[in-house]
């Protein structure tokens, strides 16, 4: 569908002067790095999806919700160790070029899958068996640290100017693509092929091992895939720089600017994809089918959100989307969770997390492009990961854990004032930003 909008965009140039081979060309590069984003996220998304079928083979006990907070935190070490794949594959990106990091991080992926398929449960290796799903999970965690620079990277510069917006915007396309084929998977095995006795017992492993097939399907694709020419015009030029971590720290301005743009929104991302499936469950109170059904609905409607929210900030600028998602988002955070825990309608929960998407996408349709805009071409890609993979190892990978451990002391709604003091310090970051559609570094070598 992405790929007709895409087309459907591009073929009436700006300014009539893009030739349609060129066209042709972008389109398709954005197409095979945006399949293997897609892959890579719905591995990664997968265990939040099943997490409710297969936190008792792994942690003993009665409670379900001690369960999913041990489940949650083990989601949250893959997000811990994100800041050394952003440096490891910023690094490989900035030096070696953005198609090998590419392949380098969906192989990665595909072995993290593999584990978690295969790992025996608590019953037969004991305590082994959290501490190989802990594994798996730092294994996805160094791939997608490395994924996300990279491929916000790649987008943004294989992009023209006039639709930067537009095509980077299909990273969270594919990034909420992703997590939708995982609930997906969880619909068909819910209510066609599996009992909820079954997906219990083993059929939690059949997503994963689906994942670890998929990703070496990507890495097929991303062999072909075309360096940019950004990349390209930078490796060649006569004195090039080198992309390290003290070659960052003389962009320091820029690197706080990702950390601060990035905390609200990845807070406001995690709480209404990953978190909100336990929400919906645990403090709504909605059946298995409900909770899928909302889950996959709403993320369906953020997703065509994505391209339309960027193309709009091709046409206005990047802040007044950002400044929209901030101050929408500081008005109505807690209101909209506050409807949303009160209600046992699964239509009026789908749309209020509707709404809440209509705030977010302001945020998510943008991020990646407004970094990499930060940035010049020899430390893009590193400037983009490392600093992202840092905030949202501290925000986005705990917002999980933290609305788990307010529910379970009795307190749950103090995790919607903790989200909104997020949100409203990254506005105070988007208020005293430059727009970065007009002063981009995109170019610049």
């Amino acid at each position: 569908m992405w790929v007709l909008m895409a087309s459907a965009y591009v073929a009436v140039p700006a300014h009539g002067d893009l030739a349609r081979a060129d066209v042709a060309r972008r389109v398709k590069a954005i197409f095979i790095g945006s399949i293997g984003n897609l892959v890579e996220w719905y591995d990664f998304y997968a265990y939040a999806a099943f997490a409710l079928y297969f936190a008792g083979a792994f942690f003993p006990g009665g409670d379900p919700v001690v369960q999913q907070l041990n489940a949650a935190l083990l989601f949250a070490v893959g997000f811990i160790v994100r800041p050394i794949g952003g440096w490891l594959f910023g690094r490989m990106a900035d030096h070696y070029g953005r198609r090998r990091a590419l392949m380098a991080s969906v192989l990665l992926m595909c072995f993290g899958s593999l584990i978690i398929a295969l790992t025996p449960t608590y019953s037969s290796i004991g305590f082994m068996a959290p501490a190989v799903l802990a594994f798996a999970r730092i294994v996805q965690g160094l791939s997608l640290g490395g994924e996300y620079g990279t491929s916000a990277t790649y987008l943004s510069e294989v992009a023209d100017k006039e639709h930067r917006g537009f095509y980077s915007s299909f990273q969270y396309v594919t990034l909420i693509g992703g997590q939708l084929c995982a609930i997906l998977v969880l619909l068909l095995l819910q209510q066609v092929f599996l009992t909820g006795d079954q997906l219990r017992a083993w059929g939690w492993r059949i997503p994963f091992a689906i994942g670890a097939v998929l990703a070496l399907t990507a890495l097929a694709m991303r062999r072909n895939l075309p360096e940019t020419d950004e990349f390209t015009a930078a490796r060649s030029a006569a004195t090039r720089k080198q992309a390290s971590l003290r070659a960052l720290m003389q962009y320091p301005r820029e690197v706080l600017l990702v950390v601060g743009l990035t905390m609200g929104g990845t807070t406001a991302f995690y709480t209404y994809t990953t978190y909100m499936q336990k929400f919906l469950k645990l403090s709504v109170g909605l059946t298995d089918l409900q909770t899928t059904v909302v889950t996959g609905g709403s993320l369906l409607v953020a997703l065509i959100l994505q391209p339309i929210y960027g193309a709009v900030s091709d046409r206005i600028g990047r802040k007044p989307l950002l400044v929209w998602f901030g101050v929408m988002g500081v008005l109505l955070t807690i209101p909209l969770l506050d409807a949303l825990q009160g209600t046992r309608s699964g239509l009026t929960a789908f749309l209020l997390i509707c709404a809440a998407w209509v705030i977010v996408a302001g945020y998510t349709s943008i991020n990646a492009v407004v970094k990499a805009e930060l940035f010049p071409t020899h430390i893009r890609a590193l400037g983009v990961g490392l600093p992202y993979a840092v905030s949202v190892s501290i925000f986005g990978g705990t917002a999980e854990s933290i609305a788990l451990w307010f529910k379970s002391i009795g307190h749950e709604r103090w995790f919607y004032y903790y989200l909104t003091a997020v949100i409203a310090a990254s506005l105070a970051v988007y208020l005293g930003m430059r727009d970065t559609r007009r002063h981009s570094s995109i170019g610049s070598h």
